[in-house]
């Protein structure tokens, strides 16, 4: 395990002078301070046991909060960000909302009745931390929304490039020789820089560039991200655009759902009608046909988070901001469409 000393030796500067940057002391250069932090990032260098136990005793857990109970993606991601607390020595609390809940005024709430450390936000709409999150003075990560832009000091960010995502599913669509795609997933009531609206962004901005006009009243169809949702809307896509040859599911549980409509309306996937998700959880490589999918970093995103907040708890570093990279996941669900 990295110690001060370490840190020391790595930077160049003295032991004393690396321990006053980790208690936030005004007696050191800025030069010194910009060098040192950076390296404790870099390390991911932690507090001592004595250190942690000591900053437990004067609060709680670190608080997790999930927007939407019925995620498998969620659960991967959870699921990563508590074992890697506990590698650390830190317990979790976890608060699941729904899908149209507000992630922030939870947050509020749990800030003043557990008093914890600092939060996770798994998942969120831009315009509740853009009004709200003025209020909460704690240490905090969202993920999969890009915060960069929200000018808080305490938020930082880690997330997909979603715009880049949404292009290259429906590129990949086109590649294939697909003209009538449609997408399922999200609402148009979001801001612009919310995920889902990306997504879909960049899906449509890449058929417009193919020389595409994307209908939205007839090849779009919004829905929650769960099962259910997925179902349903595959079924009213259909029935809106019956000639769609090719689908673009906003997230994996909405393509499983969507494959499953389409069989039981006697179509075949990818024989009929392709289908692509997004997120790229293990499991779709066991379906039957295997999901073709954007498949983020599942591991990345939650070792991000931890570690930067752990570091920003520690020693008051500044928020980050930083695009995971994702890739596309060429399963058996996409083929040319008949002709």
């Amino acid at each position: 395990m990295i110690t001060i000393k370490d840190i020391a030796q790595i930077s160049g500067y003295s032991i004393s002078t690396v321990s006053r940057v980790i208690n936030h002391r005004s007696d050191v250069s800025d030069e010194a301070r910009e060098r040192i932090e950076s390296i404790i990032r870099e390390q991911n260098y932690q507090p001592n046991e004595n250190a942690r136990m000591l900053k437990q005793t004067v609060s709680s857990d670190i608080a997790v909060i999930v927007r939407g109970s019925k995620s498998f993606f969620w659960e991967y991601v959870l699921e990563e960000i508590q074992i890697r607390m506990s590698n650390h020595g830190e317990s979790v609390n976890v608060h699941f909302i729904g899908d149209t809940d507000d992630e922030v005024a939870t947050a509020l709430q749990v800030g003043q009745n557990l008093k914890p450390k600092g939060i996770i936000f798994l998942g969120g709409r831009a315009d509740h931390f853009r009004e709200e999150f003025s209020r909460i003075s704690l240490p905090c990560v969202l993920v999969t929304v890009d915060a960069s832009k929200f000018g808080f000091d305490n938020l930082s960010s880690f997330t997909t490039d979603d715009e880049e995502a949404g292009s290259c599913a429906a590129g990949r669509l086109l590649a294939k020789g697909h003209r009538r795609i449609g997408i399922l997933g999200g609402d148009r009531s979001g801001s612009g820089d919310d995920f889902r609206t990306l997504r879909v962004k960049g899906a449509v901005k890449e058929l417009e560039k193919r020389g595409i006009p994307f209908d939205f009243e007839k090849d779009y169809e919004p829905c929650a991200f769960s099962a259910e949702s997925g179902y349903a809307a595959a079924e009213r896509l259909l029935e809106k655009s019956p000639d769609v040859t090719g689908v673009f599911a906003l997230n994996d549980a909405i393509a499983i759902s969507a494959v499953r409509a389409f069989r039981d309306r006697g179509m075949s996937v990818p024989e009929d009608i392709s289908v692509i998700g997004f997120n790229g959880v293990n499991y779709v490589d066991y379906l039957i046909p295997r999901l073709a999918t954007i498949r983020q970093d599942v591991a990345m995103l939650a070792r991000k988070s931890v570690d930067d907040l752990l570091l920003r708890i520690s020693y008051g570093s500044p928020a980050i901001h930083e695009k995971i990279p994702f890739e596309y996941f060429d399963g058996e669900s996409v083929a040319p469409p008949r002709k």
